[in-house]
């Protein structure tokens, strides 16, 4: 126990940052709270793999974390192509030198609709996206966590507080979010015992992303079969209602860059001692 206080101790002053020497995937970092991340983890000494269906946009924020002077490479793809998170994993790899100590599991995006008239398509694809690709890459990447070299292991699964809370119109988004939390605490009890991996989801509130943002404003994603969905909220309603942050103790929501934080947080030494969590990053709403 004195070696590993010893160790924290070290890395809460360590120069090149809490995660030098580490490799991360950060999966839907093009843009957002994923990008955001990107940066911070690259800012704390770590080698970031910024993975997003979106080549170019996943392009940028590599050049960008490489210009300030950070280490990234883009490996762009769809996180429904089980072929592609094999590449994803052997891409990685051969970046971190044989090694991957975090994996970030943030691809995803809503696809809203009340029960009676959500679609199989709609119900399936947003499972698919939010339980079953996280479950692969990790399976995928399971050789570089199950080794007992002494490095820290880290896993961050997304959620938000439709998976603990519910919410109208996300029958399919909020059990695949109560799914991922369930993924984590099984991850955390197989993989804690022996290898000393972490694994925690950040369940997240009203978060300034283009998922929150107007409807109006355009926003959306294709699926692979060429399908685009809408993203946001219409105006004037939920999140962006007059009353939207009436319940929030702090009043207002989140920024990206304040969710990013807490994924940074949950991945570094300042949380050597947490695993099989849903930490909440909600400005206290429904606490």
């Amino acid at each position: 126990m004195a070696e590993r206080a010893a160790q924290i101790a070290g890395h809460l002053n360590y120069p090149k940052g809490m995660l030098a020497g580490q490799v991360a995937i950060i999966t839907g970092s093009g843009q957002g709270i994923g990008a955001e991340a990107a940066r911070l983890f690259a800012n704390e000494g770590a080698k970031v793999v910024v993975s997003d269906i979106d080549a170019k946009k996943s392009q940028e924020v590599a050049d960008s974390i490489n210009r300030s002077g950070g280490s990234a490479i883009s490996v762009p793809g769809d996180m429904l192509d089980a072929d592609y998170l094999k590449t994803l994993v052997k891409k990685t790899a051969e970046f971190g030198n044989g090694k991957i100590h975090i994996i970030v599991n943030n691809a995803g995006y809503t696809w809203d609709g009340v029960i009676h008239k959500m679609t199989d398509k709609q119900w399936d694809n947003i499972i698919a996206l939010h339980n079953t690709a996280p479950f692969k890459l990790v399976r995928e990447a399971a050789p570089y966590f199950r080794v007992t070299d002494g490095e820290p292991r880290a896993i961050v699964n997304i959620s938000s507080t439709s998976g603990v809370h519910g919410n109208a119109g996300q029958a399919n988004y909020g059990l695949a979010k109560a799914g991922i939390n369930g993924l984590t605490k099984v991850i955390a009890k197989e993989w804690g015992p022996k290898f000393g991996v972490r694994c925690n989801s950040i369940a997240f509130g009203h978060i300034l992303t283009r998922l929150t943002a107007a409807k109006e404003e355009g926003a959306f994603v294709t699926t692979p079969d060429g399908e685009k969905i809408a993203l946001g909220i219409p105006g004037g309603k939920g999140a962006l209602s007059d009353d939207a942050h009436a319940d929030i103790p702090l009043r207002r929501p989140g920024t990206a860059t304040e969710a990013a934080a807490a994924i940074l947080a949950a991945a570094s030494p300042l949380f050597s001692y947490i695993t099989g969590q849903v930490i909440m990053v909600t400005g206290g709403r429904n606490m």
